[in-house]
């Protein structure tokens, strides 16, 4: 048995660690033929995944990235195809809802191959988000749908999706958090790096188009954080860094600047944070699992779960709600940190269970 795993930017990375582990200790007769389609170009945001996470290196790049949505996802979709033209496997794995995620799906059903959508399920209902519509035609696309949480399952079943095609299997992520989390605070030197403090910083991640390539949306997020006053770390993504540039914006005097990191000190700035400001998905999920309380500058989150049991918090582009949001306390009640909404940390080993067995 083949499997063909196509992967593209840093969540994906961190997953399919999860998942190829999870395929050597449990199915070592399957091959699996990794392809990075470039998305994520800079080495700060790929090679170091590779290399702390032992993901062993790509067997083909296409070294696809920087370009529009429409250019790069036509480009991936034909080199994608070419691909596997040749390789011919038994099964694709896509993860997630980036451009990557969507080509992938569309090259192989096309030509006959059948797709597993890690992370299946997600929905913001928010039309205008390129995530959005990524991972609602991958899902109606794919043939297995593996699903994080009750809410995704739910959001595919009422989409019309047959309940045969959808496995309730957790989240990969919280695989990687069990796994990789203690090595973190083991080998990371990050906090002495920058000379920082447990519970004296804010951990911030800005990076999704509806707000980086909103010129009044990163106005407001930085106003927001100039008038908290607090001391903030913010890992900026290459396209962030660009539109900053391009706007001619100054970062505020309390905000240390640094560029992205790998898995294990990120991490660790998350463990030791007083509280994460994000607009990324992945990251919510993470403080949450470290018990640190994160603040979504978006106003809606597909990570629904999080904001019922009151670990987050929408807080939108308003500067004032955003300065209010890291001067508060947040006292979040131990009852909001359990109840196994992510499953119970074998989500790998019950995907590899079922695609390997059907």
């Amino acid at each position: 048995m083949k499997i063909l795993t196509i992967v593209g930017a840093r969540p994906q990375f961190i997953k399919s660690a999860v998942v190829s582990r999870a395929i050597q200790t449990l199915a070592p007769h399957v091959q699996e033929y990794l392809l990075h389609t470039g998305q994520h170009y800079d080495s700060n945001m790929s090679k170091v995944f590779f290399e702390e996470m032992a993901i062993r290196e790509p067997d083909l790049n296409l070294g696809i990235g920087g370009a529009s949505h429409g250019e790069s996802t036509g480009r991936m979709i034909e080199g994608v195809e070419k691909v596997l033209l040749e390789q011919n496997p038994d099964w694709v794995i896509v993860y997630g809802d980036t451009n990557s995620t969507l080509a992938g799906a569309l090259a192989a059903v096309k030509i006959g191959i059948p797709v597993a959508h890690i992370e299946a399920g997600l929905r913001s209902f928010n039309r205008r988000m390129p995530e959005e519509i990524n991972r609602v035609l991958t899902d109606h696309a794919a043939d297995l749908l593996f699903t994080p949480t009750a809410t995704a399952t739910t959001n595919l079943e009422n989409e019309g999706i047959l309940e045969a095609r959808i496995r309730q299997s957790g989240d990969v992520m919280y695989d990687a958090v069990i796994f990789f989390g203690d090595k973190a605070l083991k080998n990371s030197l990050i906090l002495e790096r920058l000379a920082l403090k447990p519970q004296e910083y804010i951990l911030a991640t800005i990076h999704r188009a509806e707000n980086t390539d909103q010129k009044d949306h990163m106005k407001a997020i930085l106003s927001g954080f100039r008038a908290s006053g607090v001391s903030i770390v913010w890992p900026v993504h290459p396209r962030t860094r660009q539109r900053l540039n391009d706007y001619e914006f100054t970062v505020p005097g309390n905000v240390l600047v640094i560029d992205p990191v790998g898995y294990m000190d990120m991490s660790m700035l998350v463990q030791n944070a007083k509280m994460v400001v994000t607009d990324s998905g992945g990251l919510q999920k993470e403080a949450y699992w470290y018990r640190v309380p994160c603040g979504t500058v978006r106003s809606e989150t597909e990570w629904v779960e999080l904001v019922d049991a009151g670990c987050s918090q929408l807080i939108g582009v308003d500067p004032s709600s955003i300065a209010n949001y890291l001067n508060d306390t947040h006292d979040v009640s131990p009852d909001a940190w359990v109840g196994g909404i992510f499953g119970d940390g074998t989500a790998g080993e019950s995907i590899v269970r079922t695609i390997t067995s059907v």
